[in-house]
């Protein structure tokens, strides 16, 4: 904002002023940044008044949501990169916007400086969103990658992505999961143009998947990444969104993404396949996205306008998970002796659930069996689980992976 003053002034069509930064500790060195514009009092920054645009890049819930708020009522547009926030009360939040007619941003909290939620909002708002599938969290797809291409576990793959610094000291936002469930909810709510939360967006992390899970998607032709899906339903009845590790086929364009790096595959009626790939964290790609919605909301600010706010017209129901149709992969332990697929053929015929292919390997009297289903529901999966389970000549379910992106 200081450095590239007269080119933020040129793109606005006037002069941003930096009128003070909140922050928790006033005494570290901060190079640059004048020291009499440093405060520990947030509320009495976004309270001043003559304050136009407040960005908050805070995190969390509290005290994030109650200066927001309070920015809002003293006239100041607020650009934020708080997914979790915007997750859990993104609706009650647009409608503080709205009622004081000011702004509310956010594209740094998704994908980082992937220009992926103002697409959503406004290139495709003419559009119809059918499905929008992502790879949205960097730290999960590095260490998916490692696991992948050096055959690494899931510990070491952890412990070489926190000295590089793509996790945290405790990763378990990301791991488990819950930073892209944020993320879904978010492209789910704006996509589909309905409330999701983050409450209703099933999620799995990745610590459970393992070395043979890797091994069993090449054998495949496919790769394992932790991906985020929205999906309207066929008959636009309702919408998922979910998160978790899925197999995917190397010819998919998800299947290339390396590192840490994002994308994210939006499908549309009009538009067709579209793909938003780059870098989804770090602070120069946040920065980019926060400065890039500055730059709207002061033009917005000098046309006497606002941008696109909150759209949920269509007020659909989030389906739960039992009844999400998709592909599974199921690795069992088995006696290695006849009889013993029929039984499991069997089992799955039972309830309904289509067998797309089965490979065996057998030694010593021991075999392991995986079998791929062509799409049925989680609970029809489940309930071949638990019968499977119960069959004497099943020694363990191994493992159970979604498949996606056929």
């Amino acid at each position: 904002m200081t450095t590239d003053a007269a080119d933020l002034a040129a793109r606005i069509g006037a002069p941003v002023e930096l009128a003070g930064i909140a922050v928790r500790r006033a005494g570290r060195v901060r190079p640059g940044v004048p020291e009499h514009l440093i405060t520990t009092d947030a509320e009495a920054l976004v309270k001043r008044g003559d304050i136009d645009v407040v960005i908050e890049v805070v995190g969390g819930i509290e005290p994030s949501k109650n200066l927001i708020l309070a920015a809002f009522k003293h006239g100041a547009s607020v650009v934020s990169a708080n997914k979790a926030l915007l997750a859990k009360d993104g609706a009650e939040l647009h409608a503080a916007a709205a009622a004081a007619g000011v702004d509310l941003y956010y594209e740094a909290a998704v994908a980082g400086a992937i220009p992926l939620i103002r697409p959503l909002r406004e290139s495709l708002a003419g559009d119809r969103v059918n499905r929008v599938l992502g790879i949205v969290n960097g730290t999960t797809n590095f260490i998916l990658d490692k696991m992948d291409t050096t055959g690494a576990g899931y510990s070491e793959a952890l412990e070489e992505a926190t000295a590089l610094g793509y996790a945290e000291a405790d990763p378990t936002a990301d791991v488990e999961g819950f930073d892209a469930a944020a993320k879904a909810a978010i492209l789910a709510g704006i996509a589909f143009h309905t409330k999701v939360t983050a409450a209703d967006v099933y999620r799995e992390g990745l610590t459970e998947v393992t070395a043979a899970d890797i091994a069993s998607a090449k054998a495949m032709g496919c790769v394992v990444k932790l991906l985020a899906i929205c999906e309207r339903a066929a008959d636009g009845a309702s919408v998922t969104a979910r998160v978790h590790p899925a197999m995917i086929p190397l010819s998919h364009p998800l299947a290339s993404v390396r590192e840490a790096y994002n994308a994210v595959f939006v499908e549309a009626e009009a538009a067709g396949r579209l793909m938003f790939y780059g870098p989804g964290a770090g602070g120069a790609p946040t920065a980019s996205a926060v400065l890039g919605d500055l730059v709207a909301v002061c033009r917005n600010k000098l046309g006497g306008a606002t941008g696109p706010g909150d759209s949920v017209y269509t007020q659909l129901p989030a389906k739960p998970m039992d009844q999400v149709i998709t592909r599974y992969h199921v690795s069992l332990d088995v006696d290695d002796r006849a009889g013993v697929l029929a039984q499991v053929a069997s089992v799955f015929a039972e309830h309904g659930v289509s067998i797309d292919t089965v490979r065996q390997q057998g030694r010593d009297g021991d075999a392991s069996l995986v079998v791929v289903t062509h799409r049925a529901t989680d609970a029809a999966l489940s309930a071949t689980v638990d019968k499977l389970r119960a069959l004497d000549s099943v020694r363990d379910v191994a493992s159970i992976m979604r498949v996606e992106g056929e």
